[in-house]
């Protein structure tokens, strides 16, 4: 049986901009996730793990994939996801002030459609990734999360 599961993932240092200690944990938190636990399979490889580098690259998201006999880039278009970025970044910046100032109920509230948001993206995610790479929901939820580290840049 082969074994098709992230070993690394590294996303691209130079591209993320000035963030938040909210989001510099968000980051650390997907990654470590990641690799405690995935289901990565890229098509055509015979099997891992795999090491995944996160980058852009002419306004593309760009996933470097190496494993064992397997090396690949997979160009994803950003546009399907900038309607999803944007709204989750309006709803999670509500959520980080609503965690210092609001009621449980309001943050509740907030962070349910953040979860919804984040749902949406993930699912984007993996539509996009079909025929490419196969992941499970928890993995694509932690992808999505590296893919708004990136764009919080912008």
């Amino acid at each position: 049986m082969a074994d098709h599961h992230l070993q690394s993932v590294v996303i691209d240092e130079a591209l993320l901009g000035a963030s938040t200690r909210d989001q510099d944990q968000e980051r650390q938190v997907a990654i470590f996730d990641l690799l405690e636990k995935n289901e990565f399979e890229p098509e055509g490889a015979e099997g891992g793990p795999y090491d995944l580098f996160i980058t852009i690259v002419e306004n593309r998201l760009a996933l470097d994939i190496k494993g064992p006999n397997y090396q690949r880039r997979h160009l994803l278009s950003l546009s399907p996801f900038k309607g999803i970025l944007k709204d989750y970044f309006m709803v999670c910046e509500s959520y980080y002030d609503a965690i210092r100032r609001s009621t449980p109920q309001q943050i509740e509230a907030l962070d349910m459609g953040r979860r919804g948001l984040h749902n949406e993206g993930s699912e984007l995610l993996r539509a996009r990734l079909a025929g490419k790479v196969a992941t499970d929901h928890d993995t694509a939820r932690r992808l999505f999360t590296l893919i708004c580290a990136l764009h919080w840049r912008w």
